[in-house]
């Protein structure tokens, strides 16, 4: 095993200025809206210059590249999509061409998550060379994920490529940790219906902003109770719940409204059944307006850049991975045999395509990335070049740990 990390990290330092650039190219193409076509076709270019078998674009748009013919399926889930950059006159620097200083790439994309390409793209590659995926079907996942988590390895089981991994990993930023889990969420509209007048006589009218007055308090006090402590889980911690959008509809300017909607984010732990939820949310409207106020949930159903359309709720499963099973700890063993360390397992704050990996199709995944989530959609966003470039070593010993598991 020496020899072969030694031989890892002999590949990896001769590739350093290569997996740098390929970086810095990747956060430079906008990739904003889920449009990542432009960015999908650099990295597919990168992928035929290391003599993977198959590159394309999925029928959704997502860009898969894969290597080998084994019974054993990986994947390497990155999603290469990102938020949006707001007002670019408030950045102190291009935001797409980015600065370095002090070994950290500032850029958007550069933590979440373009920042794990560079090593699983490259990573793949060495291991095949090592003979490290024999055995293996081995996948690299570049794909959309800021609008709809899960939306694209959905796609990818049940629609292009039709395949069903044994183990995923996923390259969202864990600090070069091994992450198991995370809360799941679920997106719903509340919809308050009343009756529309002339602002000059209102009381003939039946205001629907009023109307949602009370619900809104109470969810607000439903957070509180949750952050006490109700539905908490050892692991991912505490739930919550928040209005995250309002809407109104009115004649104009001077009509009583008569249909108000709010929006929610209520994330949910392991303890809390996706139904029961749903119930709990139901349970703040009074009784004697439950004809007027409606609870629903939401579903994604905007088209891909391509045109691809694939309905799926907007309810993101809660998951978690036991720290003892053998996907873990040839994460953990990796870590040890590149780097002579343990590093404490984690989760995220945030939800991943693993809502679908392991929430929906309870395929066995794990976290591991550069940088560190606290810096995701700010404008500071950064990640460590050193640690996108020991990045690779992990994506390409993992395979082989994990077989001697």
């Amino acid at each position: 095993m020496s020899d072969v990390v030694k031989e890892i990290q002999k590949k990896v330092e001769g590739q350093r200025e290569k997996i740098v650039n390929f970086m810095r190219e990747i956060v430079a193409i906008p990739s904003m809206e889920c449009k990542i076509g432009p960015v999908g076709e650099r990295i597919q270019s990168e992928m035929r210059k290391l003599g993977y078998d198959e590159v394309r674009f999925d029928r959704m748009g997502n860009t898969i590249g894969r290597i080998g013919h084994g019974p054993k399926v990986i994947i390497y889930d990155s999603h290469i999509d990102t938020v949006g950059v707001g007002n670019p006159d408030e950045w102190d620097w291009d935001p797409f061409h980015g600065k370095v200083e002090n070994g950290l790439l500032y850029a958007r994309g550069a933590c979440d998550e373009k920042g794990s390409t560079p090593g699983m793209v490259y990573g793949l590659a060495m291991a095949r060379d090592l003979g490290l995926l024999d055995g293996y079907t081995a996948y690299y996942f570049g794909n959309m994920e800021e609008e709809c988590d899960g939306i694209a390895p959905n796609t990818f089981v049940e629609v292009d490529p039709k395949v069903r991994p044994d183990f995923v990993v996923i390259g969202e930023p864990t600090k070069m940790r091994i992450y198991r889990g995370h809360k799941g969420r679920i997106e719903l509209k509340i919809t308050a219906h009343g009756k529309s007048a002339h602002a000059a006589s209102h009381y003939l009218g039946d205001n629907a902003v009023y109307k949602m007055m009370a619900t809104i308090m109470d969810i607000r006090e439903l957070d509180r109770r949750l952050r006490l402590g109700m539905g908490h889980h050892p692991v991912q911690g505490v739930p919550s719940i928040a209005v995250t959008d309002v809407s109104a509809r009115t004649a104009s300017l001077n009509a009583v409204p008569d249909q108000f909607m709010i929006y929610l984010d209520r994330r949910i732990t392991s303890n809390e059944p996706r139904d029961e939820v749903i119930e709990q949310i139901k349970g703040l409207i009074p009784e004697y307006l439950r004809e007027e106020i409606h609870v629903e949930e939401l579903f994604y159903d905007t088209p891909s850049y391509t045109g691809f359309v694939f309905p799926v709720s907007k309810y993101y499963p809660a998951w978690i991975l036991e720290d003892a099973h053998p996907l873990v700890h040839a994460g953990s063993d990796t870590i040890e045999a590149l780097w002579g360390e343990k590093r404490p397992l984690g989760t995220w704050d945030f939800s991943t395509n693993g809502t679908y990996w392991a929430g929906k199709a309870g395929i066995p995944s794990i976290g591991f990335g550069p940088g560190d989530e606290k810096t995701a959609h700010m404008r500071d966003e950064n990640v460590p070049l050193d640690e996108v470039v020991a990045a690779t070593a992990f994506y390409a010993l993992l395979p082989k740990m994990l077989k001697e598991r």
